[in-house]
C-alpha cells in the first residue's frame, strides 16, 4: 500500500474532457488515461469529442494512411 496518493495536478485555466464522466473540468480531475486535453478554453474541451471524431474521419480518408506503397510494403 502506497503511503502517499498520488495526485493529479492541474492548472487554473487548463480545460480538460474526462471520457469515464463525459465532463468538462478546469484542471484535471480524472487519470491521463480517462481524458483529453488540455484545451485552452472551457468551450474547446465542450467540444472534444467532435472534434476527435473530426480528427479520425480525416484520418480514414486519408490517401497516405492506405497507401501500400508510402509505408513501404508489397501487395504480394
Amino acid at each position: 500500500m502506497a503511503l502517499f496518493k498520488k495526485r493529479t495536478v492541474g492548472k487554473p485555466g487548463e480545460w480538460y474532457y474526462c471520457l469515464e464522466h463525459q465532463k468538462v473540468e478546469e484542471g484535471p480531475e480524472c487519470p491521463n488515461k480517462d481524458r483529453f486535453g488540455p484545451y485552452g478554453t472551457r468551450e474547446e474541451a465542450e467540444h472534444a469529442m467532435a472534434t476527435a471524431r473530426e480528427r479520425n474521419l480525416e484520418w480514414e480518408n486519408d490517401p497516405r494512411w492506405h497507401d501500400k506503397e508510402a509505408r513501404g510494403e508489397d501487395d504480394g
